[in-house]
């Protein structure tokens, strides 16, 4: 072992991560003090080898000038610490860089899906199935019962409901008196859905009860492969349209939803994190002219490229099908359909938090087996 694993980190960073039962509860892990407790001209008095509380190598640490223990584990030390692998993969999982971008030729018979049965029945394939929602952005599941309000049952498999002003879930049908056109037989380009909350939904569920109309076939298009290539083509569009809040609005007789977000949302570090494109929800601008000049060639660069067929994975949702998907990467598309015929699907919305929580666990528990 050598001593730099605990001389190469800043001291503030090496005292805040100390494991005592003094500085962390033993029964939560959760730390005990406030970071302005720490005493000022911290620094590491003295270091030795010793036993960490796992009974592996480790460092022991004496602080100055409170002089204060800390014993660090070698391994966690090397995991953690500037440099490792904890370190280089840092990030919550939802950027662009931990995604597999895609257009619609690479999942060429690979498309992610899995049998309900299966999904409920194996861990192993709940966890395959929610990890393509992570890294492609969506699951296609398989013969899930058609019972009214079973997509209930599906999110609370990996989550929790999110329930918004249409109720737990929606009804996705031709409507008499429809608020939304998504309750009609019209041709609905891709989009995300209720760009004008804030946060967003973050996963959405569409679970297929009856498909007998002519049309009314899906797609899905990855919005951060899309946002990519903007980037790399057009990058004064792409700077434009993740710079510029643009206002989403929603209004019917019961509601009105606002929210102010750019279509294309960045992380601090400048990496994509969140797509929003909903043309029937963008409301009236209210910029300098110049500024929506910019917008607008931007807007419509944008769109086009979203529209590519080359993008968008077409498929027909048969009864018993549910597909789960990540709303602030993938937008969903629906050709026209004859109002006459019968379709009918039910959807609700989801956080993603769940959906990573239940993944995280699942592969904890794996891993222990």
């Amino acid at each position: 072992m050598s001593p730099t694993a605990i001389t190469r980190p800043p001291a503030p960073w090496l005292r805040d991560n100390c494991p005592c039962a003094e500085c962390r509860d033993p029964r939560t892990g959760q730390k005990l003090f406030q970071i302005t407790e720490l005493p000022a001209g911290l620094a590491v008095g003295s270091v030795r080898e010793a036993s960490a509380a796992d009974g592996g190598p480790g460092w022991e640490v004496v602080w100055r000038p409170d002089g204060h223990r800390s014993v660090y584990a070698a391994g966690w030390l090397d995991a953690h610490g500037p440099g490792g692998p904890a370190y280089r993969r840092a990030g919550d999982g939802r950027t662009e860089a931990d995604k597999e971008l895609w257009a619609a030729a690479d999942l060429d018979g690979r498309v992610p899906e899995a049998g309900w049965d299966a999904y409920i029945g194996s861990p192993e394939v709940r966890e395959r199935a929610l990890d393509s929602v992570v890294r492609l952005g969506f699951v296609l599941l398989r013969d899930v019962p058609c019972r009214d309000r079973m997509v209930l049952d599906v999110a609370r498999t990996f989550g929790f409901v999110r329930e918004t002003n249409y109720g737990e879930l929606f009804e996705v049908r031709v409507e008499a008196e429809p608020s939304n056109l998504a309750f009609t037989g019209a041709r609905i380009t891709p989009h995300t859905d209720n760009p004008y909350r804030d946060p967003v939904p973050t996963l959405q569920l569409l679970h297929c009860l009856r498909n007998e109309a002519r049309g009314g076939d899906s797609g899905l298009v990855d919005g951060f492969h899309a946002a990519a290539l903007l980037r790399e083509r057009e990058p004064a569009a792409f700077e434009v349209l993740s710079r510029m809040p643009v206002e989403f609005v929603f209004a019917d007789a019961r509601c009105e939803l606002r929210a102010h977000r750019p279509l294309i949302g960045l992380d601090p570090l400048g990496r994509v994190r969140e797509v929003r494109f909903n043309n029937r929800s963008i409301s009236t601008l209210h910029q300098p002219a110049g500024v929506l000049e910019e917008f607008y060639a931007a807007y419509r660069l944008f769109g086009e490229l979203l529209e590519r067929p080359a993008l968008r994975l077409d498929f027909r949702l048969t009864p018993g099908d549910c597909v789960v998907f990540d709303n602030t990467r993938l937008l969903h598309a629906r050709t026209a359909f004859a109002e006459s015929g019968g379709r009918h699907l039910q959807g609700t919305y989801a956080d993603v938090d769940g959906l990573l929580s239940t993944l995280a666990v699942l592969r904890r528990e794996g891993a222990s087996a």
